[in-house]
């Protein structure tokens, strides 16, 4: 109960208290008289008391509350789509170069986020999925080293060649579940964000880890700063387009035909028109060979100029497309000993919607000396060493298509192929069990009984070719649940 109302409920208990005693009094006692004027005359200031504090409540109530800054925006914005923010989630959908030009308009302090929560003037996003994957596989000559990646994932460099038998196995896996936390602050009329996020999908598992408690450590996927067209931090690589990967109960899926790489970098995007959209980038560099005999691949860590990337990004009514080209230097330095090359490359991707529930997705992608950017390093990028005295690019090529089907609303199909060579230089003799082409295909099906519940079967069959000329096959079935939130 506050002052004022106090106040005007004890002169109202003295004015009911002093007029009870009327009827029993002579009317010529004067004394009792003047003692209820004065009290009268105290209710009726209580009374104009507290209408003068509701009049000035009104008044404060009535006045708009000031921006956090009234200065213009110094650039558009330009909010990431599944690669970046939205992608707070991710997610993910869109090509990661789809751009939004309309300003951001200043949010008031004291206004309710719709999604996600305020701290201060920060508005806070929690998201990401958990993720159960149940994978049977066969291999058609060997097996895969223990704990090795390639059992939980389609890694085509990791399919056994020259076994001289075949083997089996199953796995129930959990660590592709991911977690992100994403932040928007007005700045200047328009929004600086963050995006934190992580998984435990490429860690290596502590030896013995499947015996009891299957723990996996969490290993940093992404994690940047979007200011209005500009982007620095860890982001996928301007050279790749993540619009255009398939459904899959995969990581990837057709990882061999595809750009895959996320890295650090400073990008900066540029609307040309509605619907046209230039990305520049520069990228964090890392040459990546390895030595005629040895097919292993060797981090040389003498890069001394960025990769840079450019990318032009288009929307249009009869599909999403987007042209990149990436130029680097290739760098190798041991002991004072060493040699550097230009190694390039240029990918053309796109998503066509067929009807409502269809569309047709595809990558192609070509260059000299871009290996690690393909497929997670199927093949290096140069070779160096023995009998290749300086260094010797290999040429790539990759590509896949995607074609994916809307049963109904809630159950859908993607059916995918891929495919990956490598053209080892003229002269150079390699080792025969160099990884030399990867293709394979694979087709699902999927039911969403719910928002951000999905339920998939997988099947996949793969092939790897060596120099040598020896192949290796894969075909694996399986199972994925995943929730995300």
């Amino acid at each position: 109960m506050t002052r004022m109302a106090f106040r005007t409920r004890l002169a109202f208990t003295a004015l009911l208290g002093s007029t009870a005693l009327v009827p029993g009094m002579a009317q010529a006692q004067t004394a009792r008289e003047i003692e209820l004027e004065t009290r009268l005359k105290a209710l009726e200031a209580a009374v104009q008391d507290l209408r003068g504090e509701l009049t000035a409540a009104r008044a404060t109530a009535a006045t708009p509350i000031a921006p956090t800054s009234t200065n213009p925006a110094p650039m558009n914005t330009n909010p990431m789509t599944a690669s970046s923010m939205s992608a707070a989630p991710a997610s993910p959908g869109r090509s990661p170069g789809a751009t939004n030009v309309t300003q951001a308009k200043p949010v008031a302090a004291n206004s309710a986020p719709t999604d996600g929560f305020r701290v201060g003037n920060t508005t806070v996003k929690l998201g990401g999925f958990v993720r159960l994957n149940v994978i049977a596989s066969r291999y058609s000559d060997g097996e895969v080293a223990v704990g090795g990646l390639g059992k939980e994932f389609f890694l085509p460099q990791q399919i056994p060649v020259g076994g001289g038998f075949s083997s089996q196995d199953l796995l129930l896996s959990a660590r592709q579940t991911r977690l992100q936390f994403s932040t928007a602050t007005p700045m200047n009329g328009t929004d600086i964000k963050t995006l934190v996020e992580f998984d435990f999908a490429l860690a290596t598992a502590p030896v013995g880890a499947q015996r009891a408690t299957n723990p996996y450590t969490p290993t940093f996927r992404r994690g940047f700063i979007e200011y209005g067209n500009l982007l620095v931090g860890q982001e996928w690589s301007t050279f790749q387009n993540i619009g255009v990967l398939p459904e899959t109960t995969d990581f990837v899926g057709p990882l061999d035909g595809t750009v895959f790489n996320r890295q650090a970098m400073v990008r900066y995007s540029i609307p040309l028109r509605s619907g046209l959209t230039l990305q520049v980038a520069a990228e964090n560099p890392e040459t990546e060979t390895a030595l005629p005999a040895n097919a292993a691949l060797v981090d040389t860590d003498d890069d001394r100029l960025p990769d840079v990337v450019a990318r032009l990004n288009w929307k249009s009514t009869f599909g999403d497309f987007a042209l990149a080209g990436v130029a680097r230097e290739l760098r190798i330095d041991t002991l004072g000993s060493g040699d550097t090359a230009f190694g390039w490359g240029v990918s053309g991707s796109g998503k066509i919607p067929i009807g409502k529930r269809h569309d047709l997705r595809f990558m192609a992608t070509y260059g000299q000396g871009i290996g690690r950017y393909l497929g997670l390093g199927y093949v290096p990028d140069a070779i160096f060493g023995g009998t290749a005295t300086q260094l010797e690019r290999i040429d790539n090529f990759a590509g896949f298509a995607a074609l994916r089907i809307g049963w109904t609303d809630a159950i859908h199909s993607t059916l995918m192929g891929s495919y990956q060579s490598a053209d080892y230089p003229a002269g150079v003799i390699v080792t025969g069990l160099a990884s030399a082409k990867s293709y394979g295909g694979a087709g699902n099906l999927f039911w969403s009984p719910g928002k951000g519940f999905d339920i998939g079967v997988e099947y996949r069959h793969a092939v790897r070719e060596l120099v040598s000329g020896d192949t290796g096959a894969l075909d694996r079935l399986e199972f994925a649940f995943k929730y995300g939130f």
